[in-house]
């Protein structure tokens, strides 16, 4: 019977030990940039909205959501959004920072080269 309080004490003890390290990671920068690209809101100096069809997409999920992601995290790109549906997107940029050839760029390197087809790209000052 006395074999068993000093077992409960040994291991609490060891705990204990293991327990209290203190050492935390700071975070990295990469969080950082991340977090302060999404609070900040850059006025686009020469704002411009481009629209165009993309065909190839076969699901809302894995094609339009990741064309979208893809679209908006661009430097330069201030709203990005993919309709599945009627298979049209919608990018208003900064053509200071961004062209619609790049944008055309990213959609088709989001998949194979050859899996998504731009066609119908507009492109014009912003107006709000």
């Amino acid at each position: 019977m006395r074999f068993t309080p000093s077992l409960i004490v040994i291991s609490l003890s060891g705990l204990l030990f293991t327990s209290c390290n203190k050492t935390a990671t700071p975070p990295t920068k990469i969080v950082t940039e991340i977090t302060t690209k999404k609070n900040t809101i850059v006025a686009a100096a020469k704002p411009e909205v481009a629209t165009f069809n993309i065909e190839g997409m076969t699901c809302a999920i894995g094609c339009a959501k990741t064309i979208q992601e893809k679209l908006a995290s661009m430097d330069g790109v201030q709203n990005a959004t993919v309709d599945f549906d009627k298979k049209f997107a919608t990018v208003e940029f900064d053509a200071s920072k961004q062209t619609p050839e790049l944008l055309l760029k990213a959609v088709q390197e989001t998949g194979d080269g050859k899996t998504y087809v731009v066609s119908n790209m507009k492109s014009e000052p912003l107006k709000k």
